[in-house]
């Protein structure tokens, strides 16, 4: 269902809190995502749980207008499913509400994925510097890694775009 973020009744997705960090680790270990830069950068994380179970995860870590999409995984036996898909439209709503304009993530195995979820394949030198320093960009993804990109656009976004257009 269009608008529907939770996949079936089992399933809660929800921001992340503080007691939630070892699991959210511990399943990006599982799924060979970098987390040593966690308590540095700070992105903000929501969790999809069936029932008290941590069975996805994924985060925004800001950079102004646009945001570093990051640390998207689901358990390797719930893959498949259309969790991956639920978490990513999850952090899509929350940064367009937030005012984000444009989603920047790296993948070494996800390209398909993200390419199906509307992204686009950029070189990583067309990033925003701001991005391009971030511990991600600089070390914990290799030059391999794709980059891709994707606008997040909407009425509301066009019409805050117009109003500050029309007061300058």
């Amino acid at each position: 269902m269009p608008g529907d973020l939770t996949p079936m009744p089992s399933h809660l997705l929800r921001t992340a809190t503080e007691r939630d960090a070892s699991h959210i680790h511990a399943l990006l270990a599982r799924s060979g995502l970098p987390t040593s830069d966690l308590e540095v950068s700070q992105p903000q994380f929501v969790v999809l749980c069936e029932g008290a179970q941590i069975i996805g995860s994924g985060a925004l870590q800001r950079f102004g207008s646009l945001a570093l999409l990051r640390s998207v995984a689901v358990e390797p036996q719930r893959r498949g499913a259309g969790l991956g898909r639920v978490i990513v439209q999850e952090l899509e709503r929350r940064a367009h509400a937030s005012d984000v304009a444009q989603l920047v993530l790296l993948t070494q195995t996800a390209k398909r994925f993200f390419e199906h979820q509307g992204y686009r394949v950029i070189d990583r030198q067309q990033v925003p510097q701001a991005v391009q320093g971030s511990e991600e960009f600089r070390s914990l993804c290799p030059t391999s890694a794709t980059c891709m990109v994707k606008m997040l656009t909407g009425p509301g976004r066009q019409r805050n775009d117009r109003r500050a257009r029309a007061s300058n």
